[in-house]
């Protein structure tokens, strides 16, 4: 038997949606880059609430933005209709390497973000994915600048530069903005 892993090494890597046909496919929203890269995880830890699954992929394809997916032993609509709103995560060992100046959303979150001056604008709640390209949302926290949520974008242009290690964004960013 094997003993799940810690939550903080699963990362999400998409969300089950909704049902797909009679057969007990389901509809999956991917956060992979490009989207049918979802489908190169076998294994997935289902996550919602409290509630956790463990399933396995037997197939997947993608239909227009949206990923279909087949797992085992899920072959009626209605059971298949009780998985919507699960996260799926996976082992975060079992993300390929990225090249150097790459990162994962995931390891973003929660970095202090910095501009110019110095002054500390916010933490890193989440990114938004929005076509042209991604959007930082920062969060006020105790200690920055003001109580204002900002919206930056996530080009060079306005990252400058994240240091994991100090847990810190530097960004071209006029704070009145």
């Amino acid at each position: 038997m094997s003993v799940p892993l810690p939550a903080d090494d699963l990362i999400v890597i998409g969300k089950i949606v909704s049902v797909h046909g009679v057969r007990g496919e389901v509809k999956v929203y991917s956060f992979t880059d490009p989207l049918d890269n979802l489908l190169d995880y076998r294994r997935w830890t289902l996550t919602r609430d409290s509630e956790i699954k463990q399933v396995e992929l037997v197939r997947g394809r993608l239909q227009n933005n949206v990923l279909v997916a087949k797992l085992r032993g899920l072959d009626d609509r209605e059971v298949a209709r009780t998985y919507a709103g699960f996260e799926i995560r996976v082992p975060r060992s079992e993300l390929p390497e990225l090249n150097d100046g790459e990162f994962y959303w995931h390891q973003l979150i929660g970095l202090r973000v910095i501009d110019q001056a110095g002054q500390f604008l916010g933490r890193l709640d989440h990114l938004l994915e929005t076509g042209a390209n991604d959007v930082i949302v920062v969060k006020p926290v105790e200690g920055s600048l003001d109580d204002r949520e900002r919206l930056l974008p996530y080009t060079e242009q306005c990252v400058q530069a994240i240091d994991l290690a100090s847990g810190e964004m530097r960004v071209d960013w006029d704070a009145d903005f």
